[in-house]
């Protein structure tokens, strides 16, 4: 044999051998892939560390009912009390029955203190008041919800911009304020 006919038939094998791993790629692969997929929404499916639809219900020493929703949770593995969340939904239902409600697009969950930190499109609603920031601090121990990044606070008669509002869930007492001592808080009215 030339070495004209010896690089054909290496070439016609190395095709061959192309040709059929792809076709394993695209067919045998992909079933496996398929068959994960049946899994219906309502099952609470485990991966790893992944949970999806996630929902944790507490309840504070004062009768202040807690209920946190998201689509998914990855419980860190360094520790097993802290939950990282997608897409939150989480009502706090106050003892004096008013409703606050906080949506974000990530958080941070603590399961022995309840304890959570809210992040990315973040949106508080309250009674007539809606508040919108990048991070929220909700502690029911501390009693406190720290609201940072882009506060926006609107209400029936003023839309307000601030750095942090601070405020204590027990007594409603709040305190709004910037980081820097020279910028001030802006206030406009809708009027």
């Amino acid at each position: 044999m030339n070495v004209k006919n010896i690089l054909k038939v290496f070439f016609s094998i190395l095709f061959i051998l192309f040709i059929i791993y792809f076709l394993y790629q695209k067919f045998f692969k992909s079933e496996e892939v398929q068959t994960t997929e049946k899994v219906t929404e309502e099952e609470i499916i485990y991966k790893s560390n992944i949970i999806e639809n996630v929902k944790y219900v507490t309840k504070d020493k004062d009768g202040n009912e807690y209920t946190i929703n998201a689509a998914k949770g990855e419980i860190d593995y360094s520790s097993s009390n802290i939950i990282y969340l997608t897409k939150i939904n989480a009502v706090v239902n106050l003892k004096d029955d008013s409703l606050i409600t906080i949506t974000s697009d990530y958080g941070r969950y603590n399961s022995d203190n309840f304890d959570t930190i809210f992040t990315k499109n973040v949106i508080i609603k309250y009674l007539e008041n809606l508040i919108e920031g990048e991070y929220v601090d909700f502690s029911l121990e501390r009693n406190s919800m720290i609201i940072s990044k882009k506060v926006i606070y609107t209400n029936l008669n003023n839309i307000l911009n601030a750095d942090v509002i601070e405020i204590n869930i027990k007594t409603k007492d709040t305190k709004i304020f910037m980081h820097e001592n020279k910028k001030k808080v802006n206030i406009k009215s809708k009027n």
